[in-house]
């Protein structure tokens, strides 16, 4: 990865400055949670890839080309928050992006994270997916979370390399340091 890696301090400034912001890692990661949170903040329009880009109504799966036109609009929007890993998707969302912040726990924190999720919504939809997709834990899904340092990061590294070279980067390893992240930008 060529990105120039910010600190908390060099990250919570170019926040400040920044129209649109990339969030990116693994689910259960607090990808959302941090999104709304600074969408709130900056009053930047929040963009949840499960939500309005790749779910439809009762886990149905949006059509590749469909999601593709969604994504293309929604980066050419003069300011945004987006969260949503999708390496396939980052040749378009990259080029657009400001600063990213990468959510990367250790896998324990993710799988927590979404056994938390699951258990917090238990037969209902969270907000940040489509109508009628009720939060649901699968082997399949918890084999993703646990191997996605293995599986996807490389890919990741590689289009952050390739599509955003220019682009900043915060990678926040814990929760704490989101919350110290949230407490710079709330003193700025």
């Amino acid at each position: 990865m060529s990105n120039k890696l910010l600190n908390l301090e060099a990250a919570a400034s170019a926040l400040h400055a920044a129209e649109r912001v990339l969030i990116i890692g693994c689910s259960g990661s607090g990808k959302s949670t941090l999104a709304r949170k600074l969408s709130g903040l900056f009053q930047l329009p929040y963009i949840s890839m499960d939500r309005d880009v790749f779910w439809l109504p009762g886990w149905n799966q949006r059509p590749r080309a469909e999601a593709l036109e969604i994504v293309e609009r929604a980066v050419a929007q003069p300011r945004w928050v987006m969260d949503g890993t999708s390496p396939g998707t980052l040749p378009l969302r990259l080029p657009r992006t400001d600063i990213v912040l990468w959510m990367r726990p250790p896998r324990h924190v993710s799988l927590y994270g979404v056994v938390i999720r699951w258990l917090r919504f238990l037969g209902r939809t969270r907000p940040e997916m489509a109508e009628n997709c009720p939060e649901r834990l699968t082997p399949e899904f918890l084999s993703y979370i646990w191997n996605f340092e293995k599986t996807e990061s490389p890919e990741i590294e590689q289009k952050l390399a390739d599509y955003g070279s220019d682009v900043p980067v915060l990678v926040l390893k814990s929760h704490s340091e989101t919350r110290s992240l949230l407490k710079r930008l709330a003193r700025h």
